[in-house]
């Protein structure tokens, strides 16, 4: 069952079959996480099934990673939970509208490039954080609350009906592909353990002891909020965050699947249909959110490659909703935690634990500390924010040591300083160190051949040097600056004194001869 599925500039062969049972997997999946994160963030149910509907069929369509499901998600569940506490979910849809044309106004000035400054390690880190906040998620499900209203722990025959039925699961999912691929092995587990229960009258926890999920078509609706500045003030701060949050955690959701793939998505066209997304969800009742690494992976793991498969889940999530709901609340929550507790495993890069002690102990560190920081703060945003920042702060200090000086005295007795590396903030102190102003010839010749000034603290050290020789009657001449920066210093020349002497328009030497 092959064929050509075109849409909206995506051509390739699509297995159709694979697609459609694909997209079924995954949307039986969806239906915990939307609830789950609706609950998270204080909102009724059905405010994140129908984000999870609007936001996975939008993205599929037309955006810029095929295979790739969006819908509601913990990462913007925690950021709007404080919102939605205090001003209520009227307030929730407008801060996901204004967060959505922030999105857009991201992918059109093409600010996706950006996810490449975000290095293997904070990737490692990133999704090792995930696969353990999804692996603790479905701890909840061996917990029960007694009528007090005190959790404990599963015990006796609900334990182990629990643990056994997951195992189940579990079994089915890493047992059946070696057998055969023609169905997805998750579908298949699910439905092999919904059977055993249902058929046999286990009790056990079902969707439907989570909450209802029987409702009809999302509803349009246009937030009631007064449209006055103190709005504004009120849903920036927090649409900004989401905003961030959903582009952060979408894109590196969109590189991994690039890497598992070995083809390549397109981050700014992703970017704008996040964005589209998200300001359809505001206006049909919904909660907004990003790209899903737990689903895309069971979509990905599955065999899809297509959008069908993203738009076969997120309709059939609303079939559920209109149609299929007192179905599928009966469905047990041992083969979904089965399932996602696999998505965990498959998500934690096992091959990051080889790199201790073979890899930079800084790289090792950024894998922790990211890692450790998604999960006590459930902050993609913040983890990654971190990781790169320790890793540019690593980046900048190893390139700061580079800068070296070769110096000699030729038959004229000229003094040359030839310098190697780059002339920044961080090398700057080595920099003026390179020189013996005092003891130098009455000419010196500073060579940028292997150099290059990168910033303005660069620019301030060419100054302060230049300086300290005129002081002492000496003459200097720069060499082989490049064009870039004989630009930059001519930039400069309005901001701070550039002391480059010899040539009247850049203040730069040309090679002496």
């Amino acid at each position: 069952m092959k064929g050509v599925f075109n849409l909206f500039d995506f051509k390739q062969k699509v297995n159709y079959k694979t697609e459609i049972l694909s997209g079924l997997t995954v949307a039986l999946a969806l239906v915990p996480e939307a609830v789950a994160f609706s609950l998270i963030a204080g909102l009724s149910p059905l405010i994140g099934l129908y984000a999870a509907f609007v936001m996975g069929l939008i993205t599929a369509v037309v955006g810029g990673r095929p295979g790739m499901i969006s819908g509601a998600t913990g990462a913007v569940a925690v950021v709007i939970a404080a919102l939605a506490k205090t001003h209520g979910p009227e307030y929730i849809f407008a801060t996901v509208i204004l967060a959505g044309l922030i999105q857009m106004l991201a992918g059109v000035l093409k600010l996706g490039k950006f996810i490449r400054l975000v290095p293997q390690s904070v990737m490692y880190g990133f999704v090792n954080g995930l696969a353990i906040i999804i692996f603790l998620a479905q701890l909840a499900q061996f917990k029960t609350v007694d009528a007090a209203g005190v959790e404990h722990w599963l015990t006796g025959k609900s334990l182990y009906i629990m643990l056994g039925f997951v195992m189940l699961t579990m079994l089915i999912i890493w047992i059946l592909p070696k057998l055969t691929k023609v169905v997805p092995a998750s579908l298949t587990a699910i439905l092999v353990v919904s059977a055993l229960i249902i058929g046999l009258g286990i009790e056990t926890r079902t969707v439907g002891d989570i909450a209802s999920i029987k409702g009809g078509f999302p509803p349009f609706h246009i937030p009631i909020v007064p449209f006055s500045w103190e709005t504004l003030h009120v849903i920036f701060p927090y649409a900004l965050i989401v905003a961030g949050v959903g582009l952060i955690e979408s894109l590196l959701t969109l590189n991994l699947i690039d890497e598992i793939t070995e083809t390549k998505g397109r981050g700014n066209k992703e970017c704008v249909a996040q964005g589209l997304a998200n300001v359809t969800s505001g206006f049909f009742s919904g909660m907004g959110g990003c790209a899903m690494i737990g689903q895309s992976l069971i979509n990905i793991s599955s065999g899809a490659r297509a959008r069908l498969s993203g738009i076969v889940a997120a309709v059939m999530l609303l079939v559920f909703i209109m149609f299929g709901a007192g179905l599928i609340e009966k469905m047990p929550m041992a083969a979904l935690t089965g399932l996602m507790i696999m998505v965990a495993m498959g998500t934690f890069e096992w091959a990051s634990l080889r790199t201790f002690g073979k890899m930079p102990l800084h790289d090792v560190l950024v894998i922790v500390v990211v890692a450790g920081v998604t999960v006590l703060l459930h902050n993609l945003a913040l983890a990654v924010l971190i990781g790169v920042i320790i890793a540019a702060l690593v980046f900048a200090w190893e390139n700061a040591k580079r800068i070296r000086a070769r110096k000699y005295i030729d038959a004229y007795g000229v003094r040359h300083y030839e310098i190697f590396g780059p002339l920044f903030f961080g090398s700057i102190t080595a920099f003026n160190e390179k020189f013996d102003v005092l003891n130098d010839p009455a000419e010196v010749i500073i060579d940028f051949k292997e150099s290059r000034v990168v910033d303005m603290s660069g620019i301030e050290a060419l100054n302060r040097i230049t300086e300290r020789y005129h002081r002492a009657g000496k003459q200097l001449h720069l060499r082989h600056l490049s064009a870039d920066c004989r630009r930059l210093l001519k930039n400069a020349e309005e901001i701070i004194d550039v002391n480059i002497i010899e040539d009247p328009a850049y203040k730069v030497a040309t090679d002496k001869t």
